[in-house]
């Protein structure tokens, strides 16, 4: 079963989970962010501070606010449950691709695309900037490392690179940890497993590509798309991995064999976000203006919208 929510006006670009997978945020080209319940459908807040386009949202992982990325280059954090607006982060020039918590909420990471091409840390309590690293060619996603004990960023850039960068959260400075470069085309998106164990990613050459974090050693090579893969969401078990892009479909296969469990292709445009529910039961996929929630849970049973609001 899948339903739809239809309530922005343009295209969106970005949807994220609250960790209690009760809400979901959804943003994008409308300049709003939706925050809403799956379960209902019923919207509880629209949050309109933004004044251009939004391209990335996250949930700090106690559930109380939201970090929300835009086309002018600013952050904003915000109070998830009442839309207050809390802070304005503006450190990057424009495009701001991605933004992840750490797993302790203290810092936020944040990736610059077009005229900008860091990847900046910095408080989430005050907004002061930490550091910055700029050798890579605009950062298309960020994902933060699920592990407690050290911070590790995966990021995602036009230059083909996976890196993954290790934040001194004493000294305040990035540096190097492992690069992976097995793409042969610009690498649009990146995620942790919630295990903490492998990181996927999807670019330009339809590929998508599973490292397993600590070595770099390439575990999966995905080529069921046929052309650039922009989105991925991993089950909360990490042993799936949902995918989707230009090829207007989202396919959910096995993460270490990479056999192909389920494809859905009743999209109408590109999937450009995708976020998997952390009861596993849905996934959250954008697609033009619309926001479609499958069934997750039961892999490969995924149908075309049936209702929609």
């Amino acid at each position: 079963m899948q339903s739809s929510y239809k309530q922005h006006t343009d295209n969106i670009f970005a949807l994220a989970w609250s960790h209690d997978g009760q809400y979901l945020a959804s943003g994008g080209r409308d300049e709003t962010v939706h925050v809403w319940n799956p379960s209902t459908h019923e919207r509880l807040l629209t949050y309109t501070s933004h004044k251009s386009c939004i391209l990335s949202l996250a949930w700090s992982h106690d559930g109380t606010h939201i970090a929300s990325g835009d086309t002018a280059g600013h952050i904003h954090i915000w109070n998830a449950r009442t839309g207050e607006h809390l802070l304005t982060y503006g450190g990057h020039k424009r495009f701001v691709r991605s933004v992840a918590w750490s797993s302790d909420d203290k810092f936020i990471a944040s990736g610059g695309d077009f005229g900008d091409s860091t990847v900046q840390i910095w408080d989430a309590t005050t907004g002061v900037r930490l550091a910055v690293w700029d050798k890579q060619d605009r950062i298309f996603a960020i994902s933060w490392s699920p592990s407690l004990t050290e911070h590790l960023i995966a990021s995602a850039s036009f230059d083909t690179t996976l890196q993954i960068l290790s934040f001194d959260a004493q000294q305040y400075s990035l540096s190097p940890h492992l690069s992976y470069r097995g793409h042969t085309g610009p690498v649009y998106a990146a995620s942790w497993s919630p295990d903490g164990h492998y990181i996927a990613s999807g670019g330009q050459d339809t590929t998508v590509q599973v490292w397993e974090a600590v070595t770099g050693s390439l575990i999966t090579n995905y080529h069921g798309h046929t052309r650039a893969v922009k989105a991925l969401a991993w089950s909360p078990d990490s042993r799936y991995i949902a995918s989707g892009g230009d090829d207007q479909s989202l396919q959910v296969w096995q993460a270490q064999s990479g056999e192909r469990v389920s494809t859905n292709t009743q999209y109408q445009t590109w999937i450009r976000a995708m976020a998997w529910s952390p009861d596993g039961h849905y996934i959250a996929s954008a697609s033009g203006s619309m926001v479609y929630c499958s069934v997750g849970g039961a892999v490969g049973r995924q149908r075309p919208p049936d209702h929609s609001l």
